[in-house]
């Protein structure tokens, strides 16, 4: 299901998804990004996974030492590498987000935002892992999802996602508690609080989860 992205929700076709956003979702992505904007320092190496068209990358680069992406899209990434053309200290990688081909230890924060690891769908633990590996002791690792009470504008957002053909109808029979179904075969879920302390639980690391602006719940990991 993650190669839905890839086929089908690519380049202009993802950045699309977010210019017909509505006011209440901009307010969501700008409340997200500022969030995860806040546990990165001068000097700090960054790792943005699912980094699509590098939305998020020039944000991180402002405020990093180095800013790096990963996506397994590479429509996606040629469009970014010609976007951040000239952006220092900023590169974009053809990678799975659960086999990085990055050394132990190699960066500073992690970040995963936009329901990344619901949309990956891949082994969530895996995930976590991983991301963990290359993050030195100390660090951070952010993971964001969608908040319950913000399932009636998600649920608007995934609508006009529909109408404009960026995603397929809606199966509004199978569309319920946090998961949106459409009939072309994709799915979108989250990961509930509750779900996030079963999923981090026996790692060598502190956990926090929080919701931020009422839309998103992120569950920060800092490594011993």
């Amino acid at each position: 299901m993650y190669h839905y992205y890839d086929d089908n929700l690519a380049a202009e076709r993802l950045k699309q998804v977010y210019e017909i956003a509505p006011p209440r979702i901009q307010q969501y992505l700008e409340a997200e990004v500022g969030h995860a904007l806040k546990r990165i320092h001068p000097d700090d190496a960054v790792l943005d996974l699912g980094c699509g068209y590098g939305r998020v990358l020039p944000r991180i680069a402002e405020r990093a030492r180095l800013a790096v992406g990963i996506d397994t899209s590479f429509s996606s990434l040629a469009m970014g590498q010609s976007d951040l053309a000239g952006l220092p200290d900023c590169f974009m990688f053809c990678m799975d987000a659960v086999r990085l081909g990055f050394h132990d230890d190699a960066f500073d924060v992690v970040v995963c935002i936009q329901n990344g690891i619901s949309a990956f769908h891949v082994d969530q633990r895996a995930l976590i892992r991983e991301t963990l590996r290359v993050t030195r002791p100390g660090g951070a690792v952010l993971f964001s999802t969608y908040s319950e009470h913000f399932w009636d504008d998600r649920l608007e957002w995934f609508r006009l996602q529909s109408e404009a053909g960026l995603l397929g109808e809606i199966d509004f029979g199978k569309t319920r508690n946090g998961v949106i179904a459409c009939k072309d075969g994709f799915t979108a879920t989250t990961v509930s609080p509750e779900e996030f302390k079963i999923l981090t639980a026996g790692f060598d690391a502190d956990v926090t989860i929080t919701e931020v602006d009422g839309s998103s719940v992120f569950c920060e990991i800092n490594p011993h």
